[in-house]
């Protein structure tokens, strides 16, 4: 065992703790007095007449039809295509392209964090004499 957890030990050990009969017999009077509270009914929400489900329905209905139109009215055309000669008259563009490593600036600074995180708990471990 280690030096904190047996100091910790003869603390607990030295503890002494007493109930006075008076105390017991108050707490044993309080918990025989405590009863579970009954659960009263509660009433439920107010059930909406079967016209309010139909009016609601409808709206959202009508409202989302609305959108629906108003969006696609305002849709902008579609822009025109050059016609294929042209597009066969331009020249394919070769690209090499190749991933960004970014990998490495992290791993380093990882490294650099894991090795701070050893130093502090070494620290901590001989301040409190482990």
């Amino acid at each position: 065992m280690d030096k904190l957890a047996r100091q910790l030990q003869e603390d607990a050990q030295r503890i002494e703790v007493s109930i006075s009969d008076e105390l017991d017999r108050r707490i044993d009077a309080s918990l025989r007095a405590v009863t579970p509270e009954l659960e009263s009914p509660r009433p439920g929400p107010a059930a909406r007449p079967p016209l309010f489900w139909w009016a609601s329905t409808i709206t959202g209905a009508a409202a989302a039809i609305a959108v629906i139109a108003l969006v696609n009215w305002r849709a902008p055309d579609p822009p025109d295509l050059p016609p294929a000669s042209v597009a066969a008259a331009i020249p394919s563009i070769d690209l090499k392209v190749e991933a960004a490593v970014l990998t490495g600036p992290l791993q380093e600074e990882l490294d650099r964090l894991q090795s701070d995180l050893k130093k502090a708990e070494e620290k901590v471990r001989r301040d409190i004499g482990l």
